[in-house]
């Protein structure tokens, strides 16, 4: 048998070609680029997703089968972006906007029910009028202040004037 395979080689065989090289990285990439969400409420099939990481509320909806027939798509931002560990509550029409049982939620949905007190940076960056700047430096007057007495502190913060308090007051809370 060896012979044979000499022989061949002798004769113009050619060795075989060499393996094509294994990306052993792409699985922790994966997982990089990957988040968890929950959707939850008015949903057609709720629950726990991966997610690709940089995706919006309305990318984890459609994930989630898409709005139920009776959801209030008008308190949910869908141009959100997500962040790992979001929770997305999709009211029903006529049903309250708050987080269940008075706490704060990550919501990337309604601003309502957003506590000042307690928001991250994400969770105010979802409000529609405040931006990941804006956001970050109401969390840092919040910090250097020993946080909020009143929504109306909120003008004391660089970048929010009346109109845009006006409109922050309807999304807040304390």
């Amino acid at each position: 048998m060896l012979a044979v395979v000499a022989g061949a080689r002798l004769l113009g065989g050619s060795d075989p070609a060499p393996p094509a090289p294994v990306r052993l990285s792409s699985q922790g990439e994966d997982r990089a680029a990957r988040i968890y969400v929950h959707v939850a409420g008015a949903v057609r099939r709720p629950g726990l997703m991966t997610i690709s990481a940089g995706s919006r509320v309305a990318d984890a909806l459609e994930r989630a089968g898409g709005p139920a027939p009776r959801a209030d798509l008008t308190a949910v931002n869908l141009a959100a972006r997500l962040a790992d560990g979001q929770q997305i509550v999709v009211p029903r029409a006529g049903a309250a906007t708050g987080p269940p049982g008075g706490g704060s939620s990550a919501s990337g949905g309604a601003a309502t029910g957003i506590h000042l007190s307690t928001a991250t940076v994400e969770q105010l960056d979802g409000v529609d009028g405040i931006g990941p700047t804006l956001a970050q430096r109401i969390i840092e007057y919040r910090d250097a202040h020993g946080g909020f007495r009143s929504l109306a502190e909120l003008a004391q913060v660089d970048g929010i004037g009346e109109k845009r308090l006006a409109t922050l007051r309807e999304a807040l809370q304390l």
